[in-house]
């Protein structure tokens, strides 16, 4: 009688290392060859290629071709372009705005302490992070954004809507500008710090400013915003 036989594991498709690059390619910062790590890689390529095309005009392919790799490994591992956008969102993005959530979380009493933790931590993922700012600007800004409604139901809730009631509670107080709008505060720190590196690729050629690091940045910006914001400890 004949051994029986094993069933066939389904394994991963093997990565097509003569795959044609797409335009949109850019290092996703791991060796090609850590096969362990491939489904990072393939979250990686999937975010740069969303903040440069934008999702629904990215194809499988695309994001495949920036690891060298083939759509059937994207469909082994995802399941398809939905289930990889749900993994961008659950995995690249929301983790993002939770470092952004814990200047909140900490007991900083004096409205300056909250605004300089605030500036400092989006300038600092924004530029650690180069595709979010280019994200937000495409999916989130443009009215048939992928993304709006994940700022709308989630994403405000968890930072913008709570930080505008810390400042209102602070304007209150006596602690900041009186004359400015509570409700205009959040996208006016927005403004000072995510869109600013957002637009850093026009402004370095503009006025030759590839000087500009975070630290510079983070200065300009909390000049900007103590000025305006006339803010003042109790």
């Amino acid at each position: 009688m004949p051994p029986p036989t094993r069933p066939d594991r389904k394994k991963p498709p093997r990565a097509d290392r003569g795959a044609e690059k797409d335009p949109c390619r850019r290092a996703v910062g791991r060796p090609a060859g850590e096969q362990a790590d491939l489904r990072d890689r393939l979250l990686d390529a999937s975010v740069a290629c969303f903040a440069r095309k934008g999702i629904a005009a990215t194809s499988l392919r695309e994001i495949a071709a920036e690891v060298g790799a083939t759509p059937a490994l994207l469909h082994y591992y995802f399941g398809g372009k939905d289930a990889l956008q749900a993994a961008v969102i659950e995995e690249r993005v929301m983790p993002l705005f939770g470092r952004l959530h814990k200047p909140l979380q900490h007991a900083l009493d004096q409205p300056r302490d909250l605004v300089h933790a605030i500036v400092r931590t989006v300038i600092a993922t924004a530029m650690a992070n180069p595709w979010l700012p280019q994200l937000w600007v495409r999916e989130v800004l443009q009215e048939d954004g992928v993304l709006r409604s994940l700022m709308l139901e989630r994403i405000g809730p968890l930072l913008p809507r709570l930080l505008s009631a810390r400042l209102r509670a602070d304007q209150a107080a006596g602690l900041l500008n009186p004359r400015l709008d509570p409700r205009l505060l959040v996208p006016s720190i927005i403004g000072q710090t995510m869109f600013l590196v957002a637009a850093a690729p026009i402004w370095r050629r503009l006025f030759d400013a590839d000087d500009i690091d975070a630290e510079a940045l983070t200065r300009h910006a909390l000049t900007m915003l103590e000025s305006g914001m006339e803010l003042r400890d109790d």
